[in-house]
């Protein structure tokens, strides 16, 4: 029998769904083994019934649950507690649900002050009224879903991989145990060379293009913060690779942006990469704005809004 899949999004950019399709000729035995119920990127599945007769929301049960996007408003947050009451798995899938992701950046600010900027102080942006008729109202702040939620297993990157969506699902179909996180940071797994001393002149943009061979194995390009670059590599968990273990972003001549989330759910990135820029001889005090930037991906629990000086 086939296993049954709901999947549904929240705060999301819809990457992660773009991922399951980018799983490419795999998918197709996928599918053969799963029946899709619930998934609104994909198919029209109502949540108060086809005809709207329903008077609240409900998911089909499933075998398996996949939600994408951190919890922003009431309404993701009723429909995933809906989720985890249908689905016997439930699963985070992409950075936003498992760390509250881009989205989460918004916390540093309290909810009146995001409203104000986006509605009235962006020159872009018509001066009006706030929204009011018919939309669900926002939640304090951005929250992962474990944080609402029990989930079961973590997907993250932005966005996952299609490697780890078919693991996963491959693990439910067979009834094995699903993928656990690595236990190891960026670093461990990045083949560049290294000296352990900053390659002089400061923090760099992120952008700035490396010095390296084009073409040369990874091994021959010195590390990119050691460079001047910055690289979130130190306080970040592996585990974004392919098939020959490097660091995706890595492999393009790219720093680590952090996607795949903190070490552990304990550790602080801000102060892992103070201490991993300042012990190369970088002054993490050229970092603009380094709260947001050290939790980019990661601001669930961890960005609040600054006191008013």
């Amino acid at each position: 029998m086939a296993a049954r899949l709901a999947e549904e999004w929240f705060a999301i950019c819809g990457g992660c769904e773009v991922t399951i399709l980018d799983i490419g000729e795999p998918l197709i035995d996928v599918l053969k083994q799963i029946q899709i119920v619930h998934m609104p990127v994909l198919m029209d599945h109502k949540l108060f019934g086809q005809t709207g007769e329903g008077t609240k929301m409900e998911v089909p049960e499933a075998d398996v649950g996949l939600i994408a996007g951190g919890i922003r408003n009431e309404e993701n947050k009723e429909l995933a507690l809906e989720m985890r009451k249908k689905c016997k798995i439930l699963i985070s899938l992409g950075s936003c649900a498992c760390f509250g992701g881009i989205p989460a950046l918004a916390n540093q600010y309290s909810k009146e002050e995001m409203l104000e900027k986006v509605y009235r102080d962006s020159v872009t942006t018509e001066k009006n009224g706030l929204p009011h008729e018919q939309i669900p109202a926002l939640t304090d702040r951005v929250y992962a879903l474990h944080e609402v939620v029990k989930v079961d297993a973590f997907l993250p990157g932005c966005p996952t991989t299609p490697e780890m969506v078919t693991a996963a699902l491959l693990a439910v179909i067979e009834g094995k145990p699903l993928p656990a996180l690595a236990a190891k940071s960026v670093c461990d797994e990045c083949p560049t060379r290294r000296e352990k001393k900053a390659a002089g002149g400061g923090v760099r943009g992120h952008l700035d293009p490396p010095e390296f061979k084009f073409g040369a194995p990874l091994t021959e390009m010195r590390c990119l913060m050691e460079q001047g670059i910055l690289c979130l590599g130190p306080a970040t968990r592996a585990g974004c690779g392919g098939s020959d273990g490097n660091p995706r972003c890595i492999r393009a001549y790219m720093p680590c942006e952090g996607c795949f989330g903190p070490l552990s759910d304990k550790a602080n990135p801000m102060v892992d990469m103070m201490g991993a820029l300042s012990s190369i001889g970088l002054d993490p005090k050229q970092i603009p704005d380094r709260a947001a930037t050290f939790n980019r991906f990661a601001g669930s629990g961890r960005l609040r809004p600054m006191p008013k000086r």
